[in-house]
């Protein structure tokens, strides 16, 4: 019988295993795709994931030193530096390898498949062949092993679902700081709605939000997220301030994740435990994702090494309710077009508020 199974091979099941053999335990992650994953993803790291990732050992050799975040919206701009050293722009892909080179380091295993049903037993848990103390189900935003063990929630304020689109550009970075596009109000539009009078794109233009982060010397990765369904080209039509730093053209396909908001009623359930994305998840918007999964990963092994799975709970709720609360009230706003519209304005004539803000996403 191994110590942990970990059904998922992205950055939070390697995290998990890494944290689990760095304890003395036998890990193995089961995962369907091959090295390197690649996902629809901001692919900013704050700076608590950096010095997360650098705590287990991981190379982080490639990417582009993060300062902060500006926020723009065609008319005006406002920007925070990170306090507590530099976030990182990285591609998924390279941050995948980094993380799957330092899971052979440390002895974990990666075997290909599905952990398919769950069965648990007073001492073990069996699943994909194998019978482990523990199972961690870091399996994505559209868990199987959460669906399977009846976690799922509904959602009790029903809201418009919003989708994440992601595209690199071949061009050289011309900032150092995670860009976000903000919907304004356009020259001849009208000051009500933000569109032009009579036309119904102004709403849908204000449906999302747009982030660009410098991922490599000529390369930057632009993501969308937004509750209109309809192309990446159209998306970028509401933004015409971009057009002329993205004239390098694109690097590859678009990629897409969604709907993101998954509400959870719990993450463990027996001797299963849910991290990362598979945890549940608000929304993409305040780039915090990985460092959040990385924080969860160390939290989970810490919680079954000390032999008290059930307070994982509260540690999740603990690392995660600040980024809950921002998030959900930013992802409040964006849903409104006229409150959108307010975002930087008030970011701009609030210096110090939106600097808190930003540090408290490190």
């Amino acid at each position: 019988m191994i110590d942990l199974l970990v059904a998922g091979g992205g950055p939070a099941g390697l995290a998990t295993a890494v944290h689990a053999a760095l304890a003395g335990w036998e890990a193995v992650v089961v995962e369907p795709r091959t090295t390197p994953v690649d996902k629809a993803c901001g692919e900013g790291i704050m700076p608590g994931g950096v010095a997360a990732l650098t705590a287990l050992g991981v190379d982080l050799a490639e990417g582009r030193p993060l300062r902060g975040i500006r926020y723009l919206d065609g008319r005006r701009s406002a920007e925070a530096s990170f306090t507590a050293g530099p976030g990182l722009g990285m591609r998924r892909t390279a941050l995948h390898t980094a993380l799957a080179r330092r899971a052979a380091e440390v002895g974990v295993k990666v075997l290909d498949g599905r952990v398919g049903e769950v069965r648990q037993s007073e001492d073990s848990v069996t699943a994909a062949g194998l019978r482990a103390r523990w199972l961690v189900a870091a399996d994505g935003l559209h868990s199987p092993v959460r669906h399977a063990l009846g976690l799922d929630a509904a959602s009790p304020r029903p809201r418009p679902r919003r989708y994440g689109l992601r595209r690199h550009y071949r061009v050289a970075p011309w900032t150092d700081f995670v860009e976000v596009y903000w919907p304004g109000k356009r020259a001849g539009t009208d000051g009500a709605t933000g569109a032009s009078p009579g036309s119904r794109q102004g709403a849908a233009d204000a449906a999302g939000e747009v982030y660009v982060t410098p991922v490599g010397e000529e390369l930057v990765g632009v993501a969308v997220l937004s509750t209109a369904r309809r192309g990446f080209a159209a998306h970028l039509a509401g933004f015409p301030q971009l057009a002329p730093l993205l004239d390098g053209g694109p690097a590859g396909a678009v990629r897409g994740a969604g709907p993101l908001q998954q509400r959870v009623t719990r993450r463990t359930a027996g001797r299963v435990l849910l991290v990362g994305d598979a945890a549940g998840y608000v929304d993409a918007l305040t780039g915090e994702g990985i460092a959040l999964a990385l924080a969860s990963a160390a939290a989970a092994v810490r919680c079954l090494a000390a032999g008290r799975p059930d307070a994982y709970e509260g540690e999740w709720r603990r690392l995660s309710r600040r980024h809950r609360l921002l998030t959900e009230g930013l992802v409040r706003m964006s849903g409104s077009p006229a409150a959108a519209r307010l975002i930087v304005p008030a970011a701009a004539g609030l210096p110090s508020v939106f600097g808190a803000a930003v540090r408290a996403l490190q």
